[in-house]
């Protein structure tokens, strides 16, 4: 690979890895953006003569983690929880389908498990730029999932990842292809702009992109601190889902980094193990010290204690295992999964207090 090719694919690499950071500030506009760079990543390499080897399993370790940030940013900033309940639905269900395409290499698995999530997360905030989501319930939310599911999703997951056909090769060498593609884009347009949005209720606010404003009784460490140490427990949902999240997240990354010799099963155990470990640190910290305010800080605040912890684990997993490099990069990632839930969680639970118990608000 040429000097050029190695710095637009470190470009590339970090843009995946820096841009879903935004998510949690400016859900849509963010998520598009990955969602954007995700579907010319590939293109850009090959533009500068470099096909990635493995570039499957690259992709979708990649797309899980903008969406892991995703998923987390909707325990903070979602206020319907019908639509949190859905939406945790859909994200572990295709994690579970990418962990076994990875297992076995099956692309059909794909198409299984297709990444619903991905169009219902953008959907959910198009939905929020006008209108209140509290105003629709639970059947609306269904409803337009499994839309998604059936009609947008099951078709791109069986043209990408079973038929594994390029749109740019397809709309050059099918002459009908591209003027089909233009009058079916301008059919939905239409449908859109004089069927959906005329029956469209009156919206509730003018455009907002930001998320709602944090709950006032936890928008401070110290109130997350004091609502972890009255809830918090070492075994409990809030561990099975953060245990569920980062160890198949990290199962997945360990298949694709390039001389990491760990089985799948010892991964996924020693890296439960960490996260309860750090469930343990958190309530600690809760308790007896409290924690940092700012989302920065307390990254590196974690970072410094998973240090001490992943090396730990490496002795489980097998002393040579994880090389330095790998240390630190699962150390910077897991630690970033957990400063993320353990802040969003808790806000999370004070919304679905505030979905049960606030007025309705008017036409829903």
């Amino acid at each position: 690979m040429s000097t050029e090719a190695t710095i637009v694919f470190v470009i590339v690499v970090a843009a995946r890895f820096l841009v879903p950071l935004l998510i949690p500030r400016y859900p849509l506009p963010a998520i598009i953006a990955c969602l954007v760079i995700d579907g010319v990543d590939q293109t850009v390499f090959q533009l500068f003569g470099f096909d990635p080897p493995g570039y499957q399993g690259y992709d979708k370790a990649m797309d899980l983690f903008y969406l892991s940030i995703a998923f987390l940013s909707t325990l903070q900033n979602w206020t319907r929880t019908a639509a949190v309940q859905i939406a945790r639905f859909l994200f572990f269900y295709r994690m579970v389908g990418v962990l076994l395409f990875e297992l076995t290499g099956i692309r059909t698995l794909l198409l299984i498990f297709p990444n619903t999530f991905e169009y219902f997360f953008i959907f959910y905030e198009l939905v929020r730029l006008r209108w209140d989501p509290r105003r629709f319930g639970l059947r609306f939310w269904l409803l337009s999932a499994a839309a998604i599911w059936i009609f947008i999703k099951l078709p791109q997951e069986y043209w990408i990842h079973v038929a594994q056909l390029d749109l740019t090769d397809t709309m050059r060498n099918v002459p009908w292809f591209t003027p089909a593609l233009i009058v079916a884009v301008i059919a939905l347009v239409a449908v859109v702009w004089f069927v959906v949005i005329p029956r469209m209720p009156t919206p509730d606010w003018s455009w907002r992109i930001a998320p709602e404003p944090l709950p006032e009784e936890m928008d401070t460490a110290r109130e997350r601190d004091a609502w972890m140490a009255r809830n918090l427990k070492v075994i409990s949902w809030w561990s099975l889902e953060k245990v569920a999240l980062i160890g198949l997240l990290a199962t997945v990354y360990a298949r694709i980094l390039p001389g990491l010799n760990v089985s799948d099963l010892r991964m996924f155990v020693g890296i439960s193990i960490f996260v309860l470990a750090n469930v343990v640190v958190s309530l600690l910290v809760a308790r007896h010290v409290g924690s940092r305010s700012g989302l920065f800080a307390a990254f590196m605040a974690r970072v410094g204690v998973n240090i001490g912890l992943v090396l730990i684990a490496g002795q489980f997993v097998g002393a040579r295992a994880l090389s330095v490099s790998d240390t630190l990069f699962f150390v910077m990632l897991l630690s970033l999964l957990i400063t993320y839930h353990d802040r969003f969680a808790p806000v999370g639970a004070v919304r679905v207090e505030h979905d049960t118990t606030d007025p309705e608000p008017a036409g829903r």
